[in-house]
């Protein structure tokens, strides 16, 4: 089983979903070589925002002007931005589509399990909130963004996409 998370992988699948434009938040997570790659893409345009919570709301005007978009942050701006995230995409039902960087997450274990405190909580409150959530750790995992993101558009509602390890 390759354990591998390759960020070519990623962009191919988000391509596959039909999002075009990425709206970012940098974070050692995914910026290497997630971010800048697909800043250097042709098929994408990116805004990058100062705060998750602008992100949240720019992904929702996308969606009301038939666009789809991808919000690419860091775990502890997601719980930074459960105001903005309940308020307008959950109760304003609205596909924001979230690729979420666990930093510090240990290989293999789940956020659940985690030592860090941030990251045991954020399955917790994405499960109450009623947020559709899938853990991209490695290449196999990575097939569950496509499908993931057209539920969203089709239910209206946001979904986390967990990026467990560093792509490669």
């Amino acid at each position: 089983m390759d354990q591998t998370l390759k960020a070519d992988e990623i962009v191919r699948e988000v391509k596959r979903a039909g999002i075009r434009i990425v709206v970012a938040l940098p974070d050692r997570m995914t910026s290497e070589h997630l971010l800048k790659p697909i800043l250097r893409n042709p098929d994408f345009r990116v805004l990058q925002v100062c705060k998750e919570d602008e992100g949240i709301s720019i992904c929702s005007g996308l969606y009301c002007a038939d666009q789809r978009a991808l919000l690419l942050i860091q775990y502890t701006g997601l719980l930074d931005s459960m105001n903005s995230l309940s308020r307008i995409a959950v109760e304003g039902q609205n596909p924001v589509c979230m690729m979420v960087g666990l930093l510090g997450k240990e290989p293999g274990v789940p956020p659940a399990q985690s030592k860090r405190y941030g990251l045991r909580i954020v399955v917790p409150i994405l499960d109450v909130m009623g947020i559709e959530h899938h853990l991209i750790e490695s290449s196999q995992d990575v097939s569950k963004i496509a499908p993931a993101v057209e539920r969203a558009y089709a239910n209206s509602m946001p979904v986390a996409l967990l990026i467990g390890r560093e792509p490669a």
